[in-house]
């Protein structure tokens, strides 16, 4: 069965968790390596549309994911980041959590990482050629999902 995430059908082999209200699933074109997403299965677009039973949820896999990539990925900290509304540089009209594994020195300034994520999957910086493989996704996906089972 495949998610939707705003305007894009998500296969389930991207797909590392399933939980009552959310998924999460690897990153196409992840600013750092181990970069995931995590959503409420019900497409909402904005953070204040999550009714509070979707937001708890969504932040415990936050938090359950957070764990679990910074160790998988060698991370000795986390950037956890929601851009809700365009303004903030959201580009998929779908509330989803950003979590991203860093490590001393990954930017050359610390805070490049927003910027980073402002640009990262908009016009010709999100082109299919600067995509992962579904190979290398699927991958990812499995690698990540031993951890919840």
């Amino acid at each position: 069965m495949s998610l939707r995430f705003g305007q894009h059908l998500i296969k389930p082999s991207v797909v590392f968790l399933k939980t009552e209200l959310s998924f999460a699933l690897v990153n196409r074109k992840p600013v750092v390596p181990g970069h995931v997403l995590i959503c409420p299965l019900r497409p909402a677009e904005r953070f204040h549309d999550l009714c509070p039973e979707e937001v708890a949820d969504l932040f415990h896999t936050t938090q359950i994911v957070g764990n679990v990539v910074e160790k998988h990925f060698s991370g000795t900290s986390l950037t956890i980041s929601i851009q809700d509304g365009p303004e903030a540089g959201q580009t998929v009209k779908h509330v989803h959590v950003h979590v991203l594994p860093r490590k001393a020195g990954d930017f050359s300034r610390n805070d490049n990482v927003y910027e980073e994520l402002q640009h990262h999957d908009k016009g010709e910086e999100d082109s299919p050629e600067k995509w992962r493989s579904e190979d290398e996704m699927i991958a990812e996906a499995a690698s990540l999902k031993k951890y919840f089972q």
